[in-house]
């Protein structure tokens, strides 16, 4: 079997030479494609939100192109919202140990992991910022249709217009704020986590510490 069908034939959970397969390849390929989807929509959403900004839209091939390709890439990014949401769902569920984790979640804050309680493969922290994208990106796709078709509104019904126009900034704010934290948090804050999302595998180690559950799940198959 060669290098490419090895990786395409790993599942989470697998070991591999004192590491654990944490993140498949398709898992892996969906998060950036949402990744690079988000930042070209975060550049091009903020040149358009004012003018003092929009200098950004150069970055994405400027105005007229930027205007273009926002919309069809913001149905990318649902696509692969909808793609995690289908393959993380039962992963995303909360359980009493999320509770209790959030309930100690300073011992978190403080870089304390041993005094926290074991959680399974994404902690209570993450599954928030998980569902907080999904609910987002939904009204960011329903506000989105809306002002992509405006011109078809007819005038008494122009106040969609600016309904829209109000629920797609205050969602893409949320989304802003998480994405922040979720980049911080897993490139600063938690060490180990990007590289997880770049090869797909984490030291048993590390898994134990921050994922106790789900590394005694994945080492007693």
């Amino acid at each position: 079997m060669s290098g490419a069908q090895a990786a395409i034939a790993e599942h989470a959970g697998e070991r591999q030479g004192g590491r654990i397969v944490r993140y498949t390849l398709t898992e892996r390929i969906n998060h950036w494609i949402g990744g690079f989807a988000y930042i070209y929509l975060l550049i091009t959403g903020l040149a358009f939100w004012s003018p003092y900004l929009f200098w950004l839209a150069a970055l994405a091939g400027g105005g007229p192109v930027a205007r273009y390709w926002h919309p069809w890439v913001g149905l990318v990014f649902f696509a692969s919202m909808i793609w995690m949401l289908v393959d993380w769902r039962s992963d995303m569920a909360t359980t009493p140990e999320d509770l209790k984790w959030r309930n100690d979640v300073q011992y978190y804050i403080r870089n304390e992991d041993e005094k926290l309680p074991p959680v399974g493969r994404f902690n209570w922290g993450q599954k928030q910022f998980f569902w907080v994208m999904v609910y987002a990106v939904v009204f960011l796709l329903l506000s989105g249709l809306a002002m992509w078709w405006v011109n078809d509104i007819s005038w008494p019904y122009r106040w969609v217009r600016y309904l829209a126009v109000l629920i797609h900034d205050v969602a893409a704010l949320v989304t802003i704020g998480a994405f922040i934290i979720h980049v911080y948090m897993g490139t600063a804050f938690v060490r180990g986590s990007f590289s997880a999302i770049v090869d797909g595998t984490v030291p048993e180690a590390w898994a134990r510490t921050h994922h106790r559950l789900w590394y005694d799940k994945v080492t007693r198959k």
